[in-house]
Parts: C-alpha cells; sequence; structure tokens
C-alpha cells in the first residue's frame, strides 16, 4: 500500500521517514520528493508498505502527530 506524507519537516531524510514507518511494519520503498533547482525537500514524501494492515496501522499511529516540530499527515495515496 502506498502512503503520502505531508506536512514533513525540509529537515527530514528519506533515512528518518523510513524508520518513522519501519516502527510500524515493512517499509520496500520510501520516496522524498526534492525541489528539482535546489535539491531540498518539498515537504512530503511517499511510502510504500506492501503489508496492508501493517499500513492502516502506519496511518493510525501517525497521522496527526508531530515530528520533528512539523504535525505530519499521513494517508493513503490516490493511484495515478
Amino acid at each position: 500500500m502506498k502512503l503520502l506524507v505531508r506536512n514533513l519537516a525540509r529537515s527530514m531524510t528519506e533515512h528518518d521517514i523510513r524508520v518513522l514507518f519501519s516502527s510500524h511494519g515493512t517499509v520496500t520503498e520510501c520516496s522524498l520528493v526534492l525541489d528539482q533547482n535546489t535539491g531540498l525537500s518539498k515537504g512530503f514524501a511517499f511510502v510504500e508498505m506492501p503489508d496492508e494492515q501493517e499500513a492502516k496501522a502506519a496511518i493510525t499511529s501517525l497521522h496527526m502527530t508531530n515530528v520533528a516540530k512539523s504535525k505530519i499527515r499521513v494517508k493513503i495515496a490516490e493511484q495515478r
């Protein structure tokens, strides 16, 4: 299940996000979206968790929690 994580602190790295979500289950992919011009974080990321129950547990546990002084939002990513 692919999750969208928004309102991330600009200082967070892909590793930080992977560690955060790994405490709720297996993370197969983590992609922090970067600005093409500056190379800096745009404040959101996609996290792929293969187990649907683990992904839903991560959403329940992490949505609207304070991480690195930012209240993050976590939801299922829309398919394109």
